[in-house]
């Protein structure tokens, strides 16, 4: 268990003994179906191997950290809660042997969310989006009702969660898809996998591409 900030962060470890907290139960729930969903093959992924390619190894390597904001009950002092953990996750990233940068991951936990309508958590999650891009960050929203579908099937949800969370990671090539739809989104991106690239060149390349994206969907 960590503490900073006024935050915790706890690994799954931490929930196994006789914790009196009101976060434990909800901690445990998803910690259960990051090792039963997220760290298992799906049918319907639409590739080999499991849901998640990171979370067993972010759990064997002690980078797989949750927090819980039930105590905040409305959306300003989550999104600054939310913000927090933002700066808290860059200070880890910082020090040396707390996690490989890849692996690190930090699930905010917030079980005040209507669990029967994702759209305030996916209104927070497009408002928030920004800053962590900005600073080489993802940050995916789960819902037990996120309609947001799988890169290999559309057909397949896997962004759905027990109770709504939102996720904070480190941004991986494999990112792209998921920042296509903004031009500062798409430069960041950039700026992180493909330095080597001219400036010019890169500020180029972001306009085809919001480009061809922008066509295709207007064909759809």
């Amino acid at each position: 268990m960590l503490r900073a900030h006024g935050l915790t962060l706890y690994e799954p470890g931490d929930l196994c003994g006789e914790m009196v907290s009101p976060a434990v139960p909800d901690l445990r729930q998803i910690a259960a179906w990051a090792v039963e969903f997220l760290n298992a093959p799906n049918q319907q992924l639409g590739r080999r191997g499991p849901v998640c390619p990171y979370t067993r190894l972010s759990m064997a390597n002690g980078c797989f950290l949750m927090a819980w904001a039930g105590g905040e009950h409305d959306v300003q002092s989550i999104e600054s809660t939310v913000d927090q953990y933002r700066r808290w996750f860059m200070e880890l990233l910082e020090q040396p042997g707390r996690a490989r940068e890849h692996l690190l991951t930090i699930l905010v936990v917030l079980p005040g969310f209507d669990r029967t309508d994702s759209s305030p958590l996916d209104a927070l999650q497009r408002r928030l989006k920004d800053a962590f891009v900005h600073q080489g960050l993802m940050l995916g929203q789960f819902h037990p009702h996120c309609e947001q579908s799988g890169l290999w099937n559309e057909d397949f949800r896997p962004l759905k969660a027990p109770i709504p969370l939102l996720a904070i990671r480190r941004m991986v090539a494999s990112d792209l898809p998921f920042l296509l739809g903004s031009a500062s989104h798409l430069s960041a991106y950039l700026d992180r996998f493909a330095p080597g690239i001219p400036s010019h060149v890169r500020r180029h390349l972001v306009a085809r591409i919001i480009k061809t994206t922008d066509q295709e969907t207007v064909a759809a």
